[in-house]
């Protein structure tokens, strides 16, 4: 991650080290020159090299017989010296503004993710991870990342660098608090370790209890200490994959129909929509004004569902609807309940 002036530092740098290079490489021809071929080229620059960096050692090519040889000597320490000190220069400068840049940019990413409510945090940033921000990112839904590995978060930022990100320990109450865990919506433990993401999963209910937690699990028999922990659902990476490797077998069309959803960048997905109280005895047809990107497919109501419900159907409090939308069409639907509210 390198910005317009941290890249125009590195330029001038490289040009002042090649410059640096040139007057060595002529120096060192030159004394070969003026010197004649008694003297080795090692010789020659290594008087360049007593001259640049005025070690001040006695003369090991001797220039006296030559009508410019002490001109050129001075030509070229001055030419050395002078490059020199741009290059030690631009290297401190550099260095500093680095440093600086870097602590610019941490004050800015805090107050970003200061500003942030209902956002979700994904606590490790591997192969899981990676997926679960790229698809929040995909359907609108802000985030933050969060990993030990500050490879793995540049990985990420390569392809996404918009993303907002903390480096640290997830299990650390301070980091979650910094990634703003209290006013945070949802909190994904997917390192690699499934201790890790129980700590994660208590933790994070334990600063704010009203969020939901979703939790990696690689053994299953961890996967009710992950639940006790706090984690509302524990996914199984190798028992999800066994049964889609089934899925793929005997319902090959649903589960292209399916990734078409899930893995394309089509941002068509799957959503669920909570009824507020506001709503209750209102047909689902009030759902319906100006939202073509929303189709509801399904109603959940306490433990029965209710399949392609019928626009005069009478909503209730709590009714949980299963919706194909676009992320402008679950943004429009969330709108319209609120403005209905």
């Amino acid at each position: 991650m390198v910005d317009h002036h941290e890249s125009k530092v590195i330029r001038n740098l490289l040009i002042a080290l090649l410059a640096l290079v040139s007057v060595f490489v002529a120096g060192t021809v030159g004394y070969r020159i003026l010197g004649g071929p008694q003297y080795s080229w090692m010789d020659c620059f290594y008087m360049t090299f007593i001259t640049i960096s005025t070690i001040g050692y006695h003369e090991v090519v001797d220039v006296t017989g030559h009508e410019y040889g002490r001109l050129f000597t001075v030509f070229i320490g001055i030419a050395g010296i002078g490059v020199l000190g741009y290059v030690l220069s631009t290297v401190t400068a550099f260095m500093l503004e680095s440093d600086l840049n870097i602590s610019r940019r941490r004050k800015k990413m805090k107050l970003k993710i200061g500003q942030l409510k209902n956002h979700y945090i994904v606590c490790g940033v591997g192969l899981v991870g990676t997926n679960v921000a790229h698809d929040l990112e995909l359907t609108g839904r802000p985030s933050v990342i969060i990993d030990n590995d500050l490879e793995n978060i540049h990985q990420y930022l390569e392809m996404h660098p918009a993303q907002l990100y903390l480096h640290g320990d997830a299990t650390d109450n301070d980091v979650l608090l910094a990634a703003g865990v209290t006013s945070a919506k949802g909190v994904f433990a997917v390192a690699h370790d499934d201790s890790a993401n129980l700590v994660i999963s208590l933790s994070a209910k334990q600063l704010n209890p009203k969020l939901r937690v979703v939790a990696r699990c690689h053994a299953p028999k961890n996967a009710e200490k992950t639940r006790r922990a706090g984690a509302d659902e524990v996914i199984s990476p190798d028992f999800s994959g066994g049964l889609r490797i089934v899925s793929a077998m005997v319902r090959p069309n649903v589960m292209n129909f399916l990734d078409e959803m899930l893995k394309s960048d089509s941002k068509l997905r799957m959503e669920e929509i909570v009824i507020p109280d506001s709503l209750t005895s209102k047909p689902l047809s009030v759902l319906y004004h100006s939202n073509k990107d929303c189709m509801v497919l399904a109603l959940q109501r306490e433990e029965t569902w209710q399949f392609n419900p019928q626009a005069g159907y009478l909503l209730q409090d709590k009714d949980v609807l299963m919706v194909m939308a676009t992320p402008e069409g679950r943004s429009r639907l969330e709108q319209l309940i609120q403005g209905i509210d």
